[in-house]
């Protein structure tokens, strides 16, 4: 069973950053393509990210695209989402999630994840 833990999430203004990381301590994400999701009070899960096992794809949410970048580290540990320019509309519990899908493509799909982490939780506000 693997564990993923998300972290980094914190009290962010308005137009600040942070980056959040997933890792799943023993053993390597590199086999799996790798999901961001958040979640926001009243709303329902959404998916936002996800780059595939071998690293050439990645995909990003129209509302998250050109301020999130999505990467995963040389050695396949730790996958990265980078946030930049947060708006309040950001605040959310944003969890990483990995489908079992070895390639070039991935899907940030709710119902395609095997393993979730429990979610960190980011707050933009000023």
């Amino acid at each position: 069973q693997v564990q993923l833990a998300e972290s980094g999430g914190d009290l962010v203004e308005p137009g600040g950053s942070l980056r959040l990381s997933c890792s799943a301590p023993g053993y390597t994400l590199g086999y799996y393509g790798m999901s961001w999701f958040r979640q926001a009070p009243g709303k329902e899960r959404e998916g936002i990210s996800c780059i595939s096992s071998d690293n050439t794809y990645v995909y990003y949410a129209d509302s998250v695209k050109g301020r999130f970048t999505t990467s995963r580290d040389s050695r396949k540990l730790t996958v990265y989402l980078q946030m930049n320019n947060l708006k309040p509309d950001d605040t959310a519990v944003y969890y990483c999630a990995a489908q079992m899908l070895h390639g070039s493509t991935c899907a940030a799909d709710v119902n395609a994840m095997a393993y979730w982490g429990k979610g960190t939780p980011v707050t933009v506000s000023s």
